[in-house]
């Protein structure tokens, strides 16, 4: 069975890699600390809208440090449009903070550090790792869940089981490169509502399931 699975695991990749060529990370960022923050912000807001808001915010707060001990009030209205943004903004102080006092010397490159810090999750930790220190891991945002299930890739809901179940299937070398294309994809065809079904190319892939 797991066999299988891999081998359609395998071909829905290779179609994948096909369409979406140079699949990437849309977030926009300098360094490790700005995707950090990026992807903190990302949570139920589009890449779009975060890239807007990263503009002003980069220019005002450039290090670390800046994050660390900027005015809680001046941050929450950068970071309004984002939504969340009362616990978004005491989760980017409080993670720069940590980094500052913690990792003077080198930014968290490892899972246990990175989910260490106020409001970074295993999505974000595996965001940073493969990105800024390309050590795999497999990114479990909406889109991932949304189409490994309709896809029958996984059978769990919880996203660090949907995580765990992928990276049975799915060869090592590709855990980052899969995320940008599931997102990629979940973007272009296979919405939570309405779907473009007709038009995509892994149709016959799919359970067809309505999972939101």
């Amino acid at each position: 069975m797991i066999n299988s699975i891999k081998q359609r695991a395998k071909k829905i990749l290779l179609r994948l890699k096909t369409e979406y060529p140079g699949s990437k990370c849309s977030l926009i960022y300098q360094n490790p600390h700005q995707l950090l923050i990026a992807t903190i912000l990302s949570a139920q807001c589009t890449d779009k809208q975060v890239n807007k808001t990263t503009i002003q915010l980069f220019a005002k707060y450039r290090s670390v440090n800046d994050f660390a001990n900027a005015d809680i009030e001046e941050l929450k209205q950068i970071i309004k449009s984002t939504g969340f943004y009362n616990n978004k903004a005491k989760s980017i102080i409080s993670s720069m903070k940590n980094i500052s006092e913690n990792f003077s010397d080198k930014f968290p490159n490892n899972l246990k550090d990175l989910i260490s810090l106020q409001g970074v999750g295993r999505k974000t930790a595996n965001v940073v790792l493969g990105e800024i220190f390309n050590i795999p891991g497999i990114v479990v945002d909406t889109h991932v869940k949304r189409l490994s299930l309709r896809m029958g890739l996984v059978k769990n809901t919880d996203p660090g089981k949907i995580e765990s179940d992928l990276m049975k299937i799915i060869p090592k070398e590709n855990w980052i490169e899969l995320g940008h294309l599931f997102i990629d994809h979940g973007r272009a065809i296979c919405s939570a509502r309405n779907p473009k079904c007709p038009n995509c190319f892994l149709a016959d892939n799919c359970l067809k399931i309505n999972i939101p």
